[in-house]
């Protein structure tokens, strides 16, 4: 099966070389048929999983597609050697060769951009950062940020701040917290205007949960006291749930913390929120709960505590 495959596909490239040829009566190689030749090729090859070729014969495809000058059906050709440069990049990414699938992909969103054709560009690049995350979140992290960027540009702001998302929990994943928070304002700002708010809330929290890592009291309390603007945010479990959290954090309750950072509220987060909020501890902590209650006074022999033996020793004259 394989062998035929490959038969055909050569029999294909036969045929796109005499498509290429002039001659007296045939002044002008027909690249449009050429191409369609590299592209029957490219896909026997792919079929019999050659794909080094396949991935060659997809460049040859893009190639005569781009030197077929005529303006007629101009933007068409154009789109098709995109596709045809992603394509190769699939192909570098079958074999297991990540950053030259990458390069392609990149490559095609170029032209899609140049060719009036963004949200393709977009839908692209977020697929180059699902094959790219495993190896490098990096690179993961900008091409996220640059698809939402288009998406953004075209007012198509539900499926730019999903793809801010993905880059905001990767910055954290990748301890750039100073990064993260502006991520993360701009999603909110996003789900704000698209009156989104029970998804403003939740940003609110991975903010508080970010500021206080980077040791910032200050801004933690600022994103909540900003955050009372939202319709429904003030007295929610989200607002109650921040305002004991920072409440804890500046009095150095490390059980209060301990409580909040532990509840099914902050648990159930994205992953990485919820790594987080389980590792917070508050300043000077060691990272230890406090008691949960006092021992009761005169302790269980009904002696007198040893504190206020203390205050009272001598009298009160």
């Amino acid at each position: 099966m394989a062998a035929q495959k490959i038969n055909e596909a050569h029999e294909h490239i036969a045929k796109a070389e005499k498509c290429l040829k002039t001659s007296l009566t045939k002044w002008k190689p027909d690249y449009d048929s050429a191409a369609s030749e590299y592209a029957k090729a490219a896909v026997c090859f792919k079929n019999a999983k050659q794909y080094e070729q396949a991935k060659d014969a997809y460049l040859k495809e893009a190639e005569y597609h781009t030197e077929n000058k005529t303006f007629l059906n101009l933007s068409c050709r154009l789109f098709h050697a995109a596709k045809a440069i992603e394509q190769a990049g699939m192909m570098m990414k079958e074999q297991k060769k990540m950053p030259e699938a990458i390069q392609y992909i990149e490559k095609a969103c170029m032209m899609y951009m140049e060719n009036g054709t963004p949200d393709t560009a977009a839908m692209a690049l977020d697929r180059a950062g699902k094959l790219i995350e495993p190896l490098n979140l990096e690179k993961a992290v900008d091409l996220y940020q640059k698809a939402a960027g288009v998406f953004e540009n075209e007012d198509r702001l539900r499926q730019a701040v999903e793809l801010l998302g993905k880059a905001s929990r990767l910055l954290v994943r990748l301890k750039r917290l100073d990064e993260a928070a502006v991520a993360l304002q701009k999603e909110k700002n996003m789900y704000k205007e698209i009156e989104n708010f029970p998804m403003c809330f939740k940003k609110t929290t991975a903010q508080v949960l970010i500021h206080l890592h980077r040791g910032d009291y200050v801004a933690a309390d600022k994103c909540v006291r900003e955050s009372y603007s939202l319709p429904g945010y003030s007295g929610s479990e989200d607002c109650v749930a921040m305002e004991t959290l920072l409440q804890g954090y500046d009095e150095q309750d490390e059980d209060q913390v301990y409580r909040v950072c532990n509840s099914p509220l902050l648990k159930y987060m994205d992953n990485d929120y919820a790594k987080l909020a389980i590792s917070l501890r508050v300043p000077g902590g060691g990272g230890k709960k406090k008691k949960a209650a006092a021992a009761p006074q005169g302790g269980a022999s009904g002696a007198p505590a040893a504190e206020e033996e203390d205050d009272y020793e001598g009298g009160l004259c």
